[in-house]
């Protein structure tokens, strides 16, 4: 039985929340984009599926809005920085370190940066059994330091 609820979350892990094909980036990490809605322009910093959509973090005037594709325009124009590119993508499929997970592959559901480094949301348990757990972080950050890469 315990073999056959392994299958079942790592089925769960591996199929992107949206039940279909992983969605296209529109934009590119440190990209220059123009907010439609303030007619301004800002830096992507980051990327995460969120609500059903993959909602993108750009800097702008000392703050962060998070927007959707729609409500940007990316212009091809990538800011230079000292900051290494992220090891992983969005969509990428890994394997968690830690020890107290039975199914440890996910799929990397986002990239932010904190404080100059990257962090990557992945999706620690299935939406059926966060109330269940009490565990009210069910889409937690986790360090690079944390993930492997999974070579298919």
């Amino acid at each position: 039985m315990s073999c056959l609820i392994s299958e079942l979350e790592k089925s769960w892990y591996l199929s992107p929340p949206w039940g279909q094909q992983m969605p296209s980036v529109v934009v590119d990490l440190w990209e220059r984009v123009y907010i439609t809605a303030t007619g301004t322009f800002g830096y992507c910093c980051g990327v995460v599926w969120q609500d059903d959509q993959l909602v993108y973090a750009v800097a702008s005037n000392l703050t962060i809005a998070y927007l959707g594709k729609h409500e940007i325009i990316g212009t091809g124009e990538v800011q230079r920085t000292n900051l290494e590119k992220p090891a992983f993508a969005v969509g990428d499929r890994v394997l968690l370190r830690f020890s107290s997970h039975a199914t440890k592959q996910r799929l990397v559901l986002g990239v932010v940066l904190v404080n100059n480094s990257w962090f990557y949301v992945v999706e620690m348990l299935s939406p059926a059994l966060s109330p269940v757990l009490g565990s009210p972080i069910r889409f937690p950050l986790v360090s690079e330091k944390d993930l492997v890469r999974v070579h298919l």
